[in-house]
């Protein structure tokens, strides 16, 4: 299976050349060019990978990783930015990105995020498995609730 990646950057060469070279990997990749386009998606699909520059015009990166914690709070997120500071890198860990890498970054550095983010998902999805399967198993009526 894909890792499903949702990459979102106003830069538009800069998103069509890493999603030409992320796809090239074989990865499921979506781009969206605002953090008001980034949110519709998720709204209508599930991604593994959200992959965040911090900032652009509209929403802020930090906004639209604030958002997408909200509304798909499994998704785990990559920030990526040509213009860090160590406040925004902290509050974006804060919110719950899993990592924060500087542009331009190579590609197999951010492959090597995108597997670990991905793991991190498939291990918490594996814990709610576990947990929903032993509510079952110990009270079989409450599903019905």
């Amino acid at each position: 299976m894909k890792i499903r990646i949702l990459l979102v950057d106003d830069e538009k060469e800069f998103m069509q050349t890493f999603a030409k070279r992320l796809r090239s990997r074989n990865f499921d990749v979506t781009t969206a060019y605002s953090g008001e386009e980034a949110i519709e998606k998720l709204r209508e699909y599930n991604y593994d990978v959200a992959i965040i520059d911090v900032l652009m015009p509209g929403i802020s990166g930090i906004d639209t990783l604030k958002k997408i914690k909200e509304i798909k709070p499994l998704t785990e997120a990559i920030m990526l930015t040509g213009h860090a500071t160590v406040e925004t890198a902290i509050q974006g860990m804060k919110l719950g990105a899993y990592d924060y890498l500087m542009k331009p970054c190579k590609i197999d550095v951010l492959i090597d995020k995108i597997n670990g983010a991905y793991e991190r998902k498939a291990q918490q999805e594996e814990r709610i498995r576990k947990a929903l399967a032993e509510k079952l198993s110990t009270s079989p009526m409450s599903v019905l609730r």
